[in-house]
């Protein structure tokens, strides 16, 4: 059976400066990053897809990206892989007391419910910041993050301490309000362009960001939601190409009209099926 150090020591291989591979030699920290994402965002996608014989593969090669990081770091003297794995271990005992603390510490910090431990979590979080002299409490919140998710997490923090609506018909209001700030700029954009298309850019952003808002009421994570819509969007796309294909004309010169009436007929297809 395989183990972390035989993982470990290929990546030491791969990095050997006599022997390596020459694209390996040839990464650093900032190189890498864009292959990361594109590894979380596959283990995503595989999950979402439910295959799970794909999942392992997927896994692999993220976590070949740690590895590879672990190796970058070691060789400039900075932390190494035992630097990760005591830091997440002493992270997850740290805000875990009510599963490894002692068992007056456990009686404390009873845990009876989802809600209890979210709270729970976010306190430990708040004094880890603290502890960084992270006051604000949008401190610490990766600007790297897809916009949709880190609008959901900036507006979760800002719930956290009280800046938050506590019923949805203002969240609605507020989506109503910024798509007609949104008509009002986009019907003044003929009298100057350069000057309405950042306002319209910037109305747009607060629309969004609006809904948003809206999705972390009705606890929906934006992201996965926008890319559920885009893989249905993509099937009934195809199926429209289908349909076109069998009409023995090109898509181009069909009507609009003709295109939604195929459109109409892949969402009926589905339905009934």
């Amino acid at each position: 059976m395989a183990d972390i150090q035989s993982l470990l020591t290929i990546m030491q291989q791969l990095r050997n400066p006599e022997s390596g591979c020459q694209w390996d030699l040839a990464q650093d920290f900032a190189s890498i990053m864009p292959f990361t994402l594109e590894e979380a965002y596959e283990v995503v996608d595989t999950i979402e897809r439910q295959a799970w014989e794909e999942l392992p593969d997927e896994l692999g090669d993220l976590l070949f990206q740690v590895v590879f990081y672990c190796q970058l770091g070691q060789e400039q003297g900075k932390f190494d892989f035992a630097t990760v794995v005591e830091r997440i271990s002493d992270k997850l005992i740290r805000r875990h007391p009510h599963v490894f603390g002692d068992s007056e510490t456990q009686a404390t910090t009873a845990i009876t419910s989802t809600d209890d431990l979210s709270q729970a979590w976010d306190k430990l979080k708040a004094f880890e910041r603290q502890q960084k002299q992270q006051h604000s409490a949008l401190d610490d919140i990766p600007q790297a993050l897809p916009a949709l998710s880190r609008a959901r997490k900036i507006q979760h923090r800002v719930a956290k301490v009280g800046f938050d609506w506590a019923e949805l018909d203002p969240v609605v209001a507020k989506i109503h309000e910024e798509i007609d700030e949104v008509l009002v700029e986009v019907n003044l954009r003929h009298q100057d362009p350069d000057f309405y298309q950042p306002r319209i850019v910037d109305e747009m952003g607060d629309l969004l960001f609006a809904v948003v808002n809206l999705a972390r009421h009705l606890k929906v994570d934006p992201e996965q939601a926008l890319r559920q819509a885009n893989r249905k969007f993509e099937r009934r796309f195809r199926g429209v190409e289908r349909c076109v294909g069998e009409s023995g004309k090109p898509i181009e010169q069909h009507s609009l009209e003709e295109l939604d009436h195929y459109w109409n007929a892949v969402k009926q297809y589905e339905n009934i099926n």
